[in-house]
C-alpha cells in the first residue's frame, strides 16, 4: 500500500509538469513543419519500435490507435486518461464498491475474452508471457472496457466503438483503407471497436477470436485476440519490463498513455473481478466507449471528447489532472489543481429508446449490369413503438447469391449504424460479372427484428455507343472479298463495354455483301457475337457477291447503341 501511494505521488508530480510542457509544445509544434517533423518522427519509430511498418506517431509521442499516424501527423490520441483508485481493489464481499462505480469490475464477457486470448496465446505464442491484464489495461484506456461490457451473447459491441475521424484536424490524415466497412466512412478511416484498432492494422492482424469464422474488430473476442498477438509481435517477452514497455508503446507511443496503461495492469493485478455485461464503470473523460460524448457519431467529421481537446474541464472537480503530451492543457477538471483522485461514479447515459421494428425504405428490387455499381443502395430504418428512429442500432447487410456482386473489395457482409433518423445505408454495391439475381438481407444482431430483404439482379453487360476503331472505306470487287475488316468498340459512359452482345445484319437479306456459315454457304445476320475485355469486336469476314453498289450493315448491343456501316461492292 506505501509503495502504491508513493508511485501515485510522484506521477501526479509528473503530470504537473508535463501540463506545462504540454501548452509550449503546442505552441511549438504550430510553427513546425509538417514534412520535416514527419521524416524525424518515422526515422526514430523505425529504429526503436516493432512490429516494424505497424508503428506511428505524433511529432511529440502521443499516438493513438495502432498505425494511426503512420505519415507523421498527429495521431489519434483519445484515449481515457483515468488512473485507477488508490486503494487496493477488493473483490464483492470486501470494501470496495459493486455495480457501475467499482472500478475492478470487468465485464462478464470482456474479462472472458481477456483471459481466452492469453491463453490462445500461451499455445500459439509460447515466449509472449502475456497476461490477460495487460489487455485488460488496454481495454480499460481505449474504450472503457467496451462501453461498460455493452455487449451481445457473441460478444459485439452493441453500438459501434468508434475513435476521432482521421482527418488531419487535430489527428492523423488516414484516407479510407476499408470503403467503410468497419467505420461507415468512406472518406476517412477511425479507429474501431473495444481495442481500437485502425481498418488497415486489422486487415493485417484481425482474428477470430470467439470461432464464428468471422475477424469483426467490433467483437470483444476478436479484438482481443488480435490485439493480444499484435503486442506480442516481434518476439517480444511481456514478462521482461522493456519488453512489455515496448509493446504497450507500439500501441500509443506516448509516455504517458504507457504509465497510464501501467498504473492499470498494476491494479487490476491486485485484485479483479467479473461484473454483469452492461455494468462496468464507464469513463468520464474523453475518448472511444466513453459515457460522457467519448465519441463521434458515425460519419461525423467532429474529434471525439469534444470537451479533452483543448483542455476544457469542470471547475471544482478535481478530475484526473492528465496532460495529453500535444493536446495544450488537462484533461481533467481545474478547480482541484490536477491531482489525481479516484474517479467519480459516473452519471449513466440515458437509455435509448428501445428498437421495436426494421423496414424496408426505398426501393425493394434493385439492377445493375454486369461490372457496374448499382445506383441504389439498400436502406432500412429502425423504429421505436412511438414511430420514432432509433439511433446507434447496428444494422447488418448480407448478400446471397451467385452473381459475384459485393461491398467494396468483393465483402459479402457489412454493418452498418443507424444514423440520428435510423436510417442505415448499405455501402455502395458493386455487380459481378455473371448476370442473374441475388438477394441483401438487413437485420440487427440481437434486437428482434426479424430480416428485410431486398430483390437485387444483374444484368448482362450493356452499351451506349458503338463506334468504329478505323476509317478506312470498306469496299470489295464484284465476286470478292472485303479487305479490310469491321471491327467496332462498344463503350457505356466513357468506358470500355467487355462482353457486350451484338448483333451484325445486313439490310438486304437477298443480295449484296454477306458472310459464311461452317458451309461456306451465305449469311446475312450474325447473332450472339461479344466485345472482348476492351469492348472490341472484330466481325467475321465479308464477301461481296456480283451486285454492285452501297449496302447498309447495322449493328445493334445490348443497351440500345446501334451502328450503321456503308459496304461497297465495286462493279
Amino acid at each position: 500500500m506505501v509503495r502504491y501511494r508513493a508511485r501515485h505521488a510522484a506521477m501526479r508530480q509528473g503530470v504537473t509538469g508535463r501540463r506545462r510542457r504540454a501548452l509550449s509544445g503546442k505552441r511549438l509544434r504550430r510553427g513546425l513543419g509538417g514534412t520535416a517533423v514527419a521524416a524525424l518522427v518515422m526515422a526514430a519509430l523505425t529504429a526503436s519500435q516493432a512490429p516494424g511498418v505497424e508503428l506511428g506517431g505524433e511529432q511529440h509521442g502521443d499516438n493513438g490507435r495502432p498505425d494511426a499516424a503512420r505519415d507523421g501527423t498527429s495521431g489519434d490520441d483519445s484515449y481515457h486518461t483515468e488512473l485507477p483508485p488508490l486503494e487496493t481493489p477488493n473483490p464483492p464481499g470486501g470494501s470496495a464498491p459493486g455495480g457501475s462505480g467499482d472500478q475492478s469490475g470487468i465485464p462478464a464477457s470482456v474479462l472472458d475474452a481477456y483471459k481466452k486470448a492469453a491463453r490462445s496465446l500461451a499455445s500459439s505464442s509460447a515466449g509472449c508471457g502475456l497476461r490477460w491484464e495487460v489487455l485488460a489495461a488496454i481495454g480499460k484506456v481505449e474504450s472503457g472496457q467496451a462501453r461498460g461490457g455493452a455487449v451481445d451473447e457473441d460478444g459485439t459491441t452493441l453500438r459501434p466503438i468508434l475513435g476521432p475521424v482521421l482527418n488531419g484536424q487535430g489527428f492523423a490524415s488516414i484516407k479510407d483503407t476499408d470503403g467503410g466497412r468497419w467505420d461507415d466512412d468512406t472518406q476517412y478511416d477511425r479507429a474501431v471497436g473495444p481495442m481500437q484498432f485502425i481498418p488497415s492494422t486489422w486487415n493485417r492482424w484481425g482474428a477470430d477470436g470467439n470461432g464464428d469464422g468471422r475477424e469483426d474488430p467490433d467483437n470483444v473476442y476478436d479484438a482481443a485476440l488480435a490485439a493480444g498477438a499484435y503486442l506480442c509481435a516481434d518476439g517480444r517477452d511481456l514478462s521482461v519490463k522493456a519488453d512489455l514497455d515496448r509493446a504497450i508503446l507500439s500501441y500509443n507511443n506516448s509516455s504517458a498513455y504507457l504509465r497510464t496503461v501501467l498504473a492499470w495492469f498494476d491494479y487490476y493485478r491486485k485484485g479483479a473481478h467479473s461484473v454483469p455485461d452492461g455494468a462496468g464503470a464507464l469513463p468520464t473523460s474523453p475518448g472511444a466507449g466513453g459515457g460522457s460524448g467519448g465519441e463521434s457519431s458515425p460519419g461525423s467529421v467532429e474529434r471525439a471528447g469534444s470537451g479533452g481537446k483543448g483542455g476544457k474541464g469542470e471547475s471544482g472537480k478535481g478530475g484526473s489532472g492528465h496532460t495529453k503530451p500535444g493536446n495544450g492543457g488537462p484533461g481533467g477538471g481545474s478547480g482541484g489543481g490536477g491531482g489525481h483522485s479516484p474517479s467519480p461514479t459516473p452519471t449513466p447515459s440515458p437509455t435509448p429508446t428501445a428498437p421495436s421494428s426494421l423496414k424496408r425504405v426505398g426501393a425493394q428490387d434493385i439492377t445493375a449490369a454486369a461490372g457496374e455499381s448499382f445506383a441504389q443502395r439498400p436502406q432500412v430504418k429502425v423504429t421505436a413503438s412511438n414511430g420514432k428512429g432509433v439511433k446507434g442500432v447496428r444494422v447488418r447487410f448480407e448478400i446471397s447469391g451467385e452473381t459475384g456482386a459485393g461491398f467494396a473489395g468483393g465483402i459479402k457482409s457489412v454493418a452498418v449504424a443507424t444514423n440520428s433518423a435510423g436510417l442505415a445505408t448499405a455501402p455502395m454495391l458493386h455487380a459481378g460479372d455473371k448476370p442473374g439475381p441475388f438477394t441483401v438481407r438487413a437485420s440487427a444482431p440481437g434486437k428482434g427484428l426479424g430480416t428485410v430483404e431486398f430483390g437485387a439482379s444483374v444484368t448482362a453487360p450493356r452499351a451506349d455507343a458503338l463506334a468504329r476503331t478505323g476509317e478506312a472505306p470498306l469496299e470489295a470487287g464484284k465476286g470478292g472479298a472485303f479487305v479490310n475488316p469491321v471491327e467496332v468498340k462498344a463503350t457505356r459512359g466513357d468506358k470500355a463495354a467487355a462482353g457486350v452482345t451484338v448483333t451484325a445484319a445486313l439490310a438486304d437479306t437477298e443480295k449484296g455483301p454477306f458472310f459464311k456459315d461452317a458451309d461456306g454457304n451465305p449469311l446475312r445476320t450474325l447473332q450472339g457475337l461479344k466485345t472482348d475485355p476492351n469492348g472490341v469486336l472484330r466481325l467475321p469476314a465479308l464477301f461481296a457477291d456480283a451486285n454492285p453498289g452501297d449496302y447498309t450493315l447495322t449493328l445493334t448491343a445490348t443497351g440500345g447503341a446501334k451502328l450503321e456501316v456503308k459496304l461497297t461492292i465495286k462493279g
